[in-house]
């Protein structure tokens, strides 16, 4: 789950970590409002979408720019006002863009050095990891391809937690001395301190910034979050935004589906995740390109397959589905009479291939013989995967 740099600014609040002052505004009255209480000059207002290069975007009436440096509460709310309700363009956003629904007003500040921060999860040696580089201000990605030298890593035992002396470690590669040190110091310890106790995934904070009085201070900054314990922080969750998201994944989450959208025309319902992996790969290798990862669990019910159907269909590009289960826990006939359903409900029309194997197989290739729907039957992954291939073809 990602949430919005107003709310990542409230959680950096809550857990101390120095970060300018600012609100969030859903009008350019409330924007005009918000930048009146922070002094009226030396302003920033942001679009708040869940996107990179804002400030380079363009708005879809002609207005440029989703950041704006402004110098008083009227040009505050002008801003806002010519940004609120309009769709912003970025490179991340793709043509469609972004509605923006809210601003971000806080305090701008004059920046001496721009810096990059982060921690995430590493897989490698599941632990945490500071990746930190004194290019703050730029796409990291870039740095570690060009500089990478300039990319530091510091693993963070779990069960210790970060230590004074890789704090020390990290400062001082960094070029932090005196003050400042001590300063990016306790910006770290705190922001560890967010990472565990809000079950991060991610916290990205580009740029961190030294300003020309001298503070460290958490300008801009993404956050991921464990959907797998949000459950232990209502409060998180509940700053899901479901705008932000892709709406097939959003209806998905409703039956606990795992669904992501790619960019292809052949559909998968699958049991497992690697499984899942396994068939868009195999997808591949025959030449076709698959139009979503979904996942329907060890347990799946009959509604939730019919369900699973009905989103896949709700994808314009889908011009195929393959239907690939291994049934250990799952029983193979639920996932026949799931098919059955949906595409009766439905009444599909699309090629539709399915590979059963395993728990009660052969009940469930009884129920898709017997229940008249246009299908496809594969011997195996391989198969099947080459027959709905040649299907959209044909």
């Amino acid at each position: 789950m990602n949430i919005h740099e107003y709310q990542a600014k409230e959680l950096f609040e809550k857990f101390n970590v120095p970060t300018p002052g600012g609100k969030v505004a859903g009008t350019a009255e409330e924007a005009r409002a918000v930048a009146a209480e922070l002094g009226g000059s030396n302003i920033v207002v942001k679009a708040q979408v869940h996107a990179g290069g804002r400030g380079k975007g363009t708005f879809k009436n002609g207005f440029q720019g989703g950041v704006h440096l402004v110098n008083s509460a009227d040009e505050a709310g002008e801003i806002a006002g010519k940004m609120i309700g309009e769709v912003l363009v970025t490179h991340q956003t793709g043509e469609e863009g972004r509605l923006v629904r809210k601003v971000l007003v806080a305090e701008s500040v004059e920046i001496e050095k721009e810096y990059y921060l982060a921690i995430l999860m590493d897989r490698e040696s599941r632990s945490p990891v500071i990746v930190a580089s004194t290019e703050g201000g730029v796409n990291i990605e870039d740095v570690a391809e060009s500089t990478p030298e300039k990319i530091l890593n510091e693993k963070v035992h779990p069960l210790l937690g970060l230590q004074p002396y890789q704090v020390r470690k990290l400062a001082s590669k960094l070029g932090f001395a005196g003050d400042q040190a001590k300063a990016f110091g306790k910006l770290l310890g705190a922001l560890y301190k967010l990472f565990i106790s809000c079950d991060c995934s991610m916290v990205e904070i580009n740029p961190l910034v030294v300003t020309n009085d001298g503070q460290v201070l958490a300008l801009d900054a993404k956050f991921n979050f464990d959907d797998n314990a949000l459950y232990r922080h209502p409060d998180i969750a509940e700053m899901r935004d479901p705008e932000e998201e892709d709406p097939r994944e959003v209806e998905a989450s409703k039956f606990d589906l795992n669904y992501i959208g790619l960019d292809g025309n052949i559909a998968c319902l699958v049991n497992g995740a690697g499984l899942a992996m396994a068939t868009m790969d195999i997808i591949k290798f025959y030449g076709g390109e698959p139009a979503n990862f979904l996942d329907v669990g060890g347990g799946a019910s009959k509604d939730q397959v019919t369900n699973a159907f009905k989103i896949i269909l709700g994808d314009p590009k889908v011009e195929g589905i393959l239907v690939n289960i291994f049934g250990g826990i799952m029983d193979c006939n639920v996932i026949a009479e799931g098919i059955v359903a949906a595409c009766q409900e439905v009444d599909l029309k699309l090629p539709l291939v399915v590979r059963l194997e395993g728990n009660n197989v052969a009940a469930g290739k009884k129920t898709l013989a017997e229940s008249g729907v246009a299908l496809i039957t594969g011997d195996d992954l391989a198969d099947a995967a080459e027959k709905v291939v040649k299907a959209i073809a044909a």
